[in-house]
């Protein structure tokens, strides 16, 4: 009973406060009235008998609060002062509070976009049900790439999967009967959807049902996206017949506008049934167990009561039988498991996310540890305002309340502006297309979690920087104050605060220097030597499946192709690589060769795992390789001729210990075919530029299984738009539907740049940050510096000291600091590096390039951020200084 009448006390007390105050105001009226009584009937008179009451009841006004308070009454109307007031003192110092509110904006925008692109990637599951139990299989030390037998193996032989369903990607000629276009999907197992449970949004899905074979399931299920804006929300689409590659397809039904394919980041325009990839990319790899082409990926719910390392356990049974059945066309690789999504690219994604979510972690305490600098300044600066309110009877409770307030006002707007700017940013990645006609999509769209993140981060920021000066206001001295000013001074001890300081001083140094190399390394990259020559160079892709053409047709089509560029004005060598060429996409699959005496295929006999390039004659010429020793292809070397190859360097030492000690000796292929050395050629990048050096074996095209992708290349000194014309009306005048995509070989590099830009952009970004984070940082400590030690300053200048005298004096600790972090910075920045180096080809920080700016930088920080403090040193006068003091 007594806490319902508690709380109906001050439910009255908040609901009711003017009768309350009315009443209160009566009761001390009638207080005083009553003692003006007995004094009154003691002799006094009536005006004198009132005034020594109101004498001996004190002040008024206290005891009124002390009521309120006690009541419960005061709470709100003093928190809303508390606002007032920080409103107040905030528009009376709008630099400060403009400093303050864009630090903490950008810090906690920082961390905001990272962690939306956390949870987009990492945290949010796939849009599917049960996602929680959806595993995707990595196979091997790249992604999950393995042949569609092997699958087929895996999921009939597997006893932890309810179900083990696949896809690998398709790129198709669209041809809807009025305006043809091109198409990304993804050519999957008849049990995708019956695996992922979901359902279609209209018609129906395939299954395992309708597949009967090779080329049996002529099916087309669209996207929703593609469904909206290709056909308009047409719910008569379905049922209808198109053309894929000149193949009839029907469209049988539309995807969920929730579900976005498998892969978090790649939106597909449609879904086919993988057994009629042949029609897709007019090769039949069904039955093709040595390829590593056939499937991307491989997933499914684990049964109840498995664990993923029971599943994996099982996998690795599997995979053992598989290796004992086919030891020509399996090779046993490890399996993993990952949440499908993001499982083939998982560890780096992670791995680069949890980097950021570390930086921008230390950028959000640099920016507390600086504004709590700031705030101790600021305090100093208002020592006498906080000695007058003590000694006017104040509690320092409520003087900390009042500066705490002023803190999480500050970061609330500061973490307003962060999120507004955050959401921005991620809507505008939502739409970013990275890699022109790729379907990448970043599924980053705020939610309530960013939101939800981002007041969280406001809130803590607040009370982080606002509890600095606690200790300072706790142990002021009203009465010193009042009489003889501020009294502080700053002690040879290092504070926390200072501590704090140096070491973010130290992280900004690491990212300029950082930035700085990856700057540097990346424009190195854009002028080095990958073993070829990406200047003057144009890369011609064709996919000759779009243009109907079959795997007995391919390479007398692609001769053609060769000879009619041959032909073009100002062309000077013209080559072909079947699928992609070096640095270019997934350019090249790994294949395990063997010595030639070596007469068991086993994994354990593997001499190497070098990349495979199946190119043409007048490859070498065209791409600019250099040939070491022997000779290049020609159009002899067909299947009537005994099989050839031409190696890089690495393999050729690996192999047979020099260049020409290669030259004509022979090694074997998974399968058994003997293989004869015939060129050696320089070493090369192959897949990334920042790989240690790679194995690489070239094979001829005439000898290797037909590719319905090819990649032309032709070299010319030519103008870029003129050729590439030219090549677009020569290939016409072959095929009128053969489709063509004309680039330059360096513009095609954007994809294997991709990992060192973003590096680069945002260690650039972050450093920017940090540069201004640095600034407030040392303004507020050499701000605070010359607060507190004006009286000393003022007795030094009146005992006649100069100018630079006073100012090491006021800023000798603040650059003590930034020497000491920005040399500590330097030093953690060049080890750093070796680290950007796995993403950054060339970046090095053996640069004085990068050391000399490095050192520039951060003593140009220093520079600015104490020049106000300085103009403040400088500026005073002893005279006024000492009166007022």
């Amino acid at each position: 009973m007594k806490l319902l009448d508690l709380l109906r006390f001050r439910i009255a007390t908040l609901f009711h406060r003017s009768r309350m105050n009315a009443e209160l105001e009566e009761e001390l009226r009638s207080h005083i009235q009553h003692r003006a009584d007995d004094l009154e009937r003691s002799g006094l008179a009536r005006s004198e008998a009132e005034r020594r009451a109101r004498i001996e009841f004190g002040g008024h006004v206290r005891y009124k609060e002390e009521s309120r308070e006690a009541a419960g009454g005061t709470l709100v109307e003093s928190l809303l002062q508390d606002l007032r007031f920080a409103v107040r003192m905030l528009r009376k110092s709008r630099g400060f509070t403009i400093v303050a509110v864009a630090t903490l904006a950008m810090a906690i925008g920082a961390n905001a976009v990272v962690f939306g692109v956390l949870n987009a990637l990492v945290l949010r599951p796939l849009n599917v049900p049960q996602a929680e139990s959806l595993y995707g299989t990595e196979y091997g030390v790249d992604t999950g790439f393995q042949s569609y037998p092997n699958y087929v193996d895996l999921r009939d032989r597997n006893r932890s999967f309810d179900g083990l369903a696949a896809f690998t990607f398709a790129f198709v000629g669209l041809d809807t009967g009025d305006n043809p276009s091109r198409a990304t999907g993804y050519a999957t197992s008849g049990n995708y959807f019956d695996v992922l449970r979901v359902q279609p949004y209209l018609g129906r899905f395939f299954h395992s049902s309708d597949e009967h074979g090779s080329n049996s399931a002529p099916y087309f299920v669209l996207s929703y996206a593609y469904w909206h804006g290709r056909f308009q929300d047409d719910p008569r689409v379905v049922g209808r017949i198109v053309r894929l590659n000149k193949h009839p397809f029907t469209i049988i039904g539309v995807a969920p506008p929730e579900f976005r394919g498998t892969v978090m980041f790649v939106s597909p325009d449609f879904f086919v049934p993988i057994v009629n990839q042949e029609q897709l990319n007019g090769e039949n790899l069904l039955d093709t167990r040595g390829t590593t082409h056939g499937i991307f990926e491989t997933f499914g719910h684990l049964k109840p009561g498995v664990t993923p390392a029971q599943a994996v356990a099982d996998l690795q049974a599997v995979g053992a039988y598989l290796e004992k059945t086919h030891p020509k066309e399996f090779a046993q690789k490890s399996f993993s498991l990952g949440h499908e999504g993001l499982s083939s690219f998982g560890r780096a994604m992670r791995a680069f996310i949890t980097g950021l979510m570390l930086l921008a972690g230390l950028i959000l305490l640099a920016a507390c540890a600086n504004l709590g600098s700031l705030f101790a300044a600021r305090a100093a600066d208002r020592s006498r305002e906080v000695a007058l309110r003590l000694a006017l009877g104040a509690s320092r409770a409520r003087i900390l309340r009042q500066l705490l307030t002023e803190a999480v006002l500050i970061s609330l707007v500061g973490g307003i502006g962060g999120l507004f700017g955050s959401v921005v940013l991620l809507q505008r990645m939502s739409m970013w297309q990275p890699f022109p006609g790729a379907p990448i999509h970043l599924p980053v769209n705020p939610d309530i979690k960013i939101y939800a993140v981002a007041l969280a981060l406001a809130l803590v920021s607040g009370l982080l920087f606002g509890i600095v000066p606690v200790r300072q206001v706790l142990r002021t001295d009203p009465y010193q104050i009042v009489k003889s000013g501020s009294t502080g001074r700053v002690g040879r001890r290092i504070t926390l605060r200072e501590l704090l300081l140096g070491v973010q001083i130290a992280i900004c140094a690491v990212l300029i220097t950082s930035s700085m190399v990856a700057v540097r390394g990346l424009t190195r990259s854009l002028h080095a030597s990958y073993g070829f020559e990406t200047r003057s160079a144009m890369l011609i892709f064709t996919n000759l499946a779009m243009a109907g053409y079959t795997a007995d047709t391919v390479p007398a089509m692609q001769k053609r192709m060769i000879v009619a560029l041959e032909t073009i004005p100002g062309v000077e060598q013209v080559g072909l690589v079947n699928q992609y060429p070096p640095l270019i996409y997934s350019a090249g699959s790994r294949v395990n060769i063997f010595r030639d005496e070596a007469k068991d295929r086993s994994p354990s006999n593997i001499a190497s795992m070098p990349y495979r390039f199946d190119v043409s004659p007048g490859y070498f010429e065209a791409a600019n390789t250099l040939l070491l020793a022997g000779r290049p292809f020609s159009w002899h070397d067909d299947k009537n001729a005994p099989s050839l190859a031409v190696v890089n360097r690495d393999l050729a030492g690996k192999l047979f210990g020099s260049v020409t000690d290669a030259i004509g000796r022979y090694f074997a292929l998974q399968d058994g075919t003997r293989v004869q050395i015939v060129g050696v050629v320089e070493n090369g990048k192959y897949l990334s530029l920042t790989e240690d050096q790679q194995p690489a074996i070239f094979l001829a095209s005439l000898q290797s299984p037909p590719s319905q992708l090819s990649c032309l290349m032709v070299r010319s000194h030519r103008d870029t738009q003129q050729l590439a014309a030219a090549i677009r009306s020569k290939l016409r005048e072959l095929d009128a539907g053969l489709p063509v995509d004309v680039d330059t070989w360096n513009n095609m590099l954007v994809v294997v740049l991709f990992p060192a830009r973003v590096a680069t952009v945002s260690l650039g970004i972050l450093g920017a940050m940090g540069a201004m984070i640095s600034i407030t940082g040392i303004f507020g400590l050499a701000a605070y510096s010359v607060s507190k030690r004006l009286k000393e300053l003022g007795i030094r200048m009146a005992l006649g000291a100069q100018r630079k005298e006073v100012l090491q004096a006021a800023l000798g600790r603040p650059f003590k600091l930034l020497a000491f972090g920005s040399a500590a910075g330097l030093l953690l920045g060049i080890l750093a590096t070796r680290l950007l180096a796995f993403v950054v080809y060339q970046a090095t920080p053996r640069d004085p390039i990068v050391l000399v700016g490095g050192v520039l930088a951060m003593s140009f920080l220093g520079v600015l951020a104490t020049w106000i403090p300085a103009q403040r040193a400088l500026s005073i006068d002893p005279l006024i200084l000492l009166r007022e003091e």
